[in-house]
């Protein structure tokens, strides 16, 4: 029975994976690895999940990256793997084929962040703290943060960001574009709502607009086009594309099945 990790699922649809380590600042233990990446084996291949949010337990953090005190008692070699799992772990959330959103309910730092920064959507909490700080440490982030954060909001900030090892708050987050949601409220409350909005629309296109995205922005522009063109026609071919076009004839809420 995983204690680390919880899992809930919402109208068949939602997915909701909870860091659930709130007396260690929710930060990854190699169980806590472990448990995540049997969750993930769960939801990567169920057509069913149209989003999935990541959130913290409690209130105070989303996730403080690597646990440090565990860090303490590992040799060079195995440290060395530790974040290579971390990073491998990370990816896998990168590359989940449904639209994913990262509640940032209270501080995100170092592989916190890196998490964030793998998700296509993150919402925070204005009074939050996130950076990543691994200089401040003596290290580099090591889980995707120097290559995300740097395409997220170009070289010049992720370089002030990392260089001083600063913390900033969710409000100058939004500013810079790092979170793309901003809430005085509850951040689940507001990752449901945005979950729901994702959801009225088409399974299919959903995924294949995430493949046109991701994989267009790591190559020049004209091999992008061909790539959304090749991710459009594997929506033309779908039941769900003739129930929008009769929803829309009818003025009526299409009712998609994913296929």
């Amino acid at each position: 029975m995983p204690e680390n990790i919880t899992y809930q699922l919402i109208d068949k649809k939602i997915a909701i994976i909870t860091l659930n380590r709130p007396k260690a600042a929710n930060s990854f233990s190699i169980k806590m690895l472990d448990e995540l990446n049997e969750q993930l084996n769960t939801i990567k291949d169920n057509p069913q999940i149209t989003t999935t949010i990541f959130i913290g337990a409690g209130d105070k953090v989303f996730c403080a990256g690597a646990d440090l005190k565990e860090r303490e008692t590992m040799s060079e070699t195995v440290a060395i793997r530790t974040v290579q799992y971390i990073g491998e772990t990370i990816n896998r959330i990168a590359k989940l084929p449904m639209p994913t959103i990262a509640a940032m309910n209270g501080v995100a730092v170092g592989g916190g962040l890196e998490l964030a920064l793998a998700c296509d959507l993150r919402i925070a909490g204005e009074q939050i703290s996130l950076g990543l700080t691994e200089t401040s440490l003596a290290i580099i982030p090591g889980a995707g943060g120097t290559q995300r954060l740097a395409r997220l909001i170009g070289p010049g900030l992720a370089k002030r960001l990392i260089y001083t090892a600063e913390r900033i708050s969710g409000q100058e987050a939004y500013q810079l574009g790092i979170v793309e949601y901003i809430t005085e409220h509850n951040v689940l409350n507001q990752a449901l709502e945005i979950a729901k909005q994702i959801n009225d629309n088409g399974p299919v296109a959903l995924r294949q607009a995430k493949i046109a995205i991701d994989h267009g922005l790591q190559t020049d522009l004209a091999t992008g086009l061909t790539i959304e063109h090749l991710a459009y026609k594997e929506t033309l071919t779908t039941e769900d594309r003739l129930e929008g076009l009769q929803a829309f004839k009818e003025k009526r809420r299409p009712n998609y099945k994913g296929y």
